[in-house]
């Protein structure tokens, strides 16, 4: 196994472990705290279970700072539904509840804001916007989604959209391959073949998210390179599957070197059809205008 396939594995069950340094965790004290101590509490009167929930559930934050973890769990409870669009988000009682500073409320909700979560005005104060608004291609927003109840929404509509512009960029790539990008492109095989035959599906997910942002990068169109980090997101969304193919095998890793053999080649048209036969891997996968037709779906602020 090469250096590069034991540093990811190595770093891929590291992060599976959930070990964090000291001092991170020292985050919202105000999760064990009873509900009756805390100021402000009257106007998020029914979303005091759902705070709880999304703390435990969002694992990710952790080591993010106060600014991070404020981001993570507000843009959560919008997307989810707990904080319903028109609600007017008071940053004093949001300091208040979640215990932090307004300076950290308030660069919260810029973040909000930029993604199309939230918008303030003046005399009118933060709303939260309707879904119509948000920004539905932030790494972020897709992460919350998947985890919500409009996670079936979000597998559908990843995979409607991976499967329009991953075989077109395979293709275009096949006239861009530079020596170093094949020999990365080799290299995520390799490390997939080797996670396969261990039944490690999260090495086996980091590295094919890196094998296709990769080529979606090589495609030559500033455009679809932008999109790569939105499909490295899909792909590394935890809770469900992760891959192009929810069964990590010889099959889905044939598939992967077919491409790379394509690309190598200057092989357009074969590299197009290797993309769509790997995503069409997916059990769930049908034709892209099938209603089931479904793919999977911690970021520093």
């Amino acid at each position: 196994m090469s250096t590069l396939a034991h540093t990811m594995m190595t770093a891929a069950r590291s992060a599976d472990t959930g070990i964090v340094g000291p001092g991170e965790l020292d985050r919202y004290p105000y999760a064990d705290a009873p509900a009756t101590d805390r100021p402000g509490g009257s106007s998020w009167d029914g979303v005091e279970s759902d705070l709880a929930r999304v703390g435990r559930r969002a694992g990710g934050s952790r080591g993010r700072g106060l600014h991070g973890q404020l981001v993570q769990q507000l843009g959560q409870m919008i997307v989810s539904g707990d904080l319903g669009a028109d609600r007017p988000l008071v940053p004093e009682e949001i300091g208040q509840r979640f215990e932090v500073s307004r300076t950290v409320v308030r660069e919260s909700l810029r973040v909000l804001e930029a993604k199309g979560l939230v918008s303030a005005r003046p005399n009118v104060g933060t709303r939260v916007r309707p879904v119509s608004d948000w920004n539905l291609l932030d790494p972020d927003i897709i992460e919350w989604r998947a985890f919500g109840p409009q996670r079936d929404d979000q597998r559908r509509e990843l995979f409607e959209l991976r499967w329009t512009i991953e075989p077109l960029a395979a293709r275009l790539a096949a006239g861009h391959v530079r020596e170093e990008i094949q020999q990365r492109l080799a290299d995520m095989t390799e490390i997939m073949s080797h996670a396969a035959t261990q039944g490690d599906s999260l090495t086996f997910a980091r590295a094919d998210a890196e094998f296709h942002a990769l080529l979606l990068q090589l495609a030559g169109n500033r455009m679809l390179e932008h999109l790569s980090g939105i499909v490295s997101a899909a792909l590394q969304v935890s809770g469900g599957p992760v891959t192009a193919c929810e069964r990590p095998g010889d099959h889905s890793v044939a598939l992967h070197c077919r491409v790379v053999e394509a690309l190598a080649a200057g092989d357009g048209a074969a590299a197009e059809t290797a993309m769509r036969q790997l995503l069409a891997v997916h059990p769930d996968a049908g034709s892209p205008g099938d209603p089931g037709h479904v793919v999977p779906a911690p970021r520093e602020h």
